[in-house]
């Protein structure tokens, strides 16, 4: 009886021929009517499914129609409570399916592996289950989330018409005890008169989609290929990153290979202005340094994921896909990495996508790179000409004016809009024709043209004097396309900054600068003088020859004139193998006195730096004496007007000259005067050497000896020589030349090479031969300058 039953469902499903249908009529005759009734129903609701199917389905090609009718029509044909029907998304191994919730239409996405329907989906075996909690496959959290209680289950794999598994429908508490053969059969019935509408309908839904999409690229295309603008692109491309693929913010790191790090100014959905780290640090950097793809499903199950950094801002990072855009080179120039695909973890046809996104975005970039590096080569050439002291003005190849700078416009009293596109032999007329001429000469020669110090007459009456250099310019074919005029002011100014500069500090220079011409005027002040002197540099010039006396002297003023320039000093002249420098002109500082003193010591170190140098070239030692002297003298510019000198004349250069005189009669490397005893402060050493009387002077003067260049090994035992030395003196001057002698003795005791100490042991031996006259004070006159 049921295969006559299973007939009849097959006559009314397909089309039987008359024998067939006879013999199911002969059957039914032996039939009761309450069951005929029951079995023909059951077929009607079958086929009345399959019509419904047929009239209410094939019609449509969108997915959002198709399953929630599919799934109304299973659950009413097999009055169940619920059904959903699953189709499998390859790209992600996924089972996903379209419910109607609130009037709009939901995507809810399950792996393909997971509970009852995956497992049918997985086996291609179907379930019917009387009971889900007993089902181990069963989750049941999702009863108690829902508030809805499974009591029995019917699922079964859909296929397409080859029989390859596309998917699976499940139903759920069938309202008149549990599911059965008939169901399952009518459920695959269904299904499978429904498996060439969901065919089509995906299918549609993918050329669809994927019309969006080339619509999409070619938009986002269009957009990237119109900015120029590197942040305003970099934000475009994460827009653009995170609307293709469906996420929910993007990043694009870029590669600073001056720092090797990867950077962006753009982290959307973050507020920040640029962030920077190591090019191969964390997720972005490994994606760089590889120049491979990441696609992480799961961020925090990732040991390279940061999560420092959801913590800090409150973002949760679910999923990760990570890129490096290459350009047309093949070389690496950044990551794009785009965060929490909403749906699930990125598929395959993500990182497509973001493949095709990524070259656009390698070109775009590049482009805008290259626009920056424009407008920075503009704007570095702009700042060049901005910031020279010297005029600038460009010239077309019809000898129009293109471009002025702000010194050439304030140089020659101009406006830009008095000489932008004028002709130059327009704007430099009458007296100035002289820049036409230099122009000519250019255009004639190909070299260029340098007039100097002319006098350029300006438009207010007055005049300036320029030095003129008129250059060629040539494009990178070696063509003519202008030429550049250079205007340097030779005021009074600049001729002092060049001049005073070889003798001076910049500082002291700029300050001179601002004082203008009344500090160069005369002026008695207090200074310091320094003289320095190579002794015996007659006998080494000799035995030098010129060119190693030159050789000589150069090397030893260079390192002479960067200490006294080193402490604010003015090098004032060079007397042969001399040297003059002048500590408080033209401006005072408290430190004068101190900083001639730091002068004097560190020359005589560098001597001895000097003369270890010169013996490791097999050449000869030079000694050095310093005297200074600090008082009063007349500073300023003294001569003739065609040649003038700022110096300083009066008695304390003149005993400054006799000091260092003074040096190699008491064999002492630096005496200094008492003034600059007292004026110096710190750790300064001096003993006293003598009181002597100079030539063309009746007062006499104390003088020192500066201590502070001599080492223990320059000078052994200093305290205790200098100890003896002191009593020895005050005994001298007491006329007790034994007691002298024997003071004096003992501090060569200590110190041998003690010259002074020697010089009064024979002093004071004269004078207890011949003892002085009564009023003798102790002086001692210098017999020689």
């Amino acid at each position: 009886m049921a295969d006559q039953f299973g007939l009849i469902g097959s006559l009314l499903e397909e089309r039987g021929d008359a024998e067939q249908i006879e013999g199911v009529l002969g059957t039914l005759a032996q039939f009761n009517t309450a069951e005929l009734v029951a079995k023909v129903g059951g077929l009607l609701r079958r086929v009345s499914a399959l019509m419904q199917v047929y009239n209410q389905v094939t019609n449509s090609l969108s997915l959002d129609t198709v399953l929630p009718h599919l799934v109304d029509i299973v659950t009413r044909a097999l009055k169940t409570e619920r059904g959903t029907l699953f189709l499998h998304d390859p790209d992600t191994n996924e089972l996903f399916s379209r419910v109607v919730q609130g009037g709009q239409v939901d995507e809810i996405r399950i792996p393909a592996t997971t509970g009852i329907v995956g497992s049918v989906f997985t086996s291609g075996e179907p379930l019917l289950i009387d009971d889900a909690y007993a089902d181990p496959r069963f989750n049941q959290e999702v009863d108690r989330r829902t508030g809805f209680k499974t009591h029995n289950i019917l699922c079964a794999p859909l296929r397409d018409k080859v029989g390859t598994i596309i998917g699976a429908t499940q139903v759920l508490n069938k309202r008149t005890g549990n599911f059965d053969a008939e169901d399952l059969s009518l459920l695959e019935a269904i299904t499978a008169q429904a498996s060439a509408v969901l065919e089509n309908a995906r299918l549609f839904e993918r050329v669809e989609k994927s019309r969006r999409e080339e619509a999409q690229m070619l938009e986002v295309s269009s957009a990237l290929s119109s900015e120029l603008q590197i942040g305003p692109l970099l934000a475009k491309i994460m827009r653009a990153t995170t609307e293709v693929l469906d996420a929910d913010r993007s990043t694009l790191f870029l590669f600073d290979p001056k720092t090797n790090e990867l950077w962006s100014r753009v982290a959307e959905g973050v507020e920040t202005k640029e962030i920077r780290f190591p090019a191969n640090a964390g997720i972005a950097g490994e994606v760089f340094s590889a120049g491979r793809t990441l696609n992480i499903p799961d961020a925090y199950a990732d040991p390279r994921f940061n999560r420092e950094v959801d913590r800090r801002t409150g973002y949760r990072t679910r999923t990760i896909l990570c890129m490096p855009i290459v350009n047309k080179g093949g070389q690496r120039i950044g990551v794009t990495q785009v965060l929490n695909k909403r749906g699930g973890p990125f598929a395959a046809t993500d990182e497509h996508r973001l493949r095709a996104l990524s070259a656009q975005a390698a070109i775009a970039i590049e482009n805008a790179q290259l626009f920056d590096d424009v407008l920075n080569v503009k704007n570095y050439n702009e700042s060049i000409l901005k910031s020279l002291s010297n005029g600038v003005i460009t010239l077309d190849t019809e000898d129009r004016i293109i471009k002025a700078n702000e010194a050439a416009l304030r140089v020659l009293k101009l406006s830009d809009e008095d000489i932008h596109n004028q002709r130059v032999d327009q704007v430099f007329t009458g007296a100035n024709g002289w820049v036409m001429a230099s122009v000519r000469n250019v255009q004639a020669s190909g070299a260029t043209d340098l007039v100097y110090d002319t006098e350029m007459q300006l438009g207010d009456g007055t005049k300036v004097s320029l030095n003129l250099t008129c250059a060629p310019l040539i494009d990178i074919k070696e063509q003519s396309i202008g030429c550049m005029l250079i205007f340097e002011d030779i005021s009074r100014e600049k001729r002092i900054r060049g001049t005073m500069a070889r003798y001076m500090t910049k500082e002291i220079v700029d300050k001179l600068l601002e004082e203008g011409e009344s500090a160069l005027g005369g002026a008695s002040q207090e200074v310091s003088i320094l003289f320095s002197d190579i002794r015996q540099f007659t006998t080494i010039s000799e035995s030098l020859g010129a060119r190693g006396t030159v050789s000589l002297l150069n090397e030893y003023f260079s390192e002479m004139a960067d200490i006294i320039f080193a402490h604010s000093g003015i090098l004032d002249k060079y007397i042969g193998d001399a040297i003059m420098a002048v500590f408080g002109t033209p401006f005072q500082n408290p430190a004068d006195t101190d900083n001639a003193v730091s002068v004097a010591n560190e020359m005589l170190v560098t001597m001895r730096r000097f003369n270890r140098a010169r013996a490791e070239r097999n050449l000869p030692a030079i000694e050095i004496g310093v005297g200074i002297a600090t008082g009063e003298a007349v500073a300023g510019n003294i001569g003739s007007p065609k040649l003038m000198n700022y110096t300083v004349i009066g008695d304390t250069v003149n005993l400054a000259s006799r000091l260092e005189s003074a040096t190699k009669f008491y064999s002492a490397s630096l005496l200094v005067n008492a003034l600059t005893v007292e004026k110096t402060k710190g750790d300064k050493r001096y003993r006293e050497i003598d009181l002597i009387r100079v030539m063309g002077k009746v007062r006499p003067a104390a003088i020192y000896e500066g201590l502070n260049h001599h080492s223990d090994e320059t000078f052994p035992n200093m305290a205790k020589t200098i100890a003896a030395f002191e009593r020895g003196l005050r005994q001298y001057r007491a006329s007790d030349f034994a007691g002298a002698i024997r003071s004096f003795e003992t501090a060569l005791e200590h110190n041998p090479r003690d010259h002074p100490s020697r010089l009064y042991v024979e002093r004071s031996r004269l004078f207890r031969a011949t003892p002085p006259p009564d009023d003798w004070d102790g002086v001692w006159t210098m017999a020689e300058k």
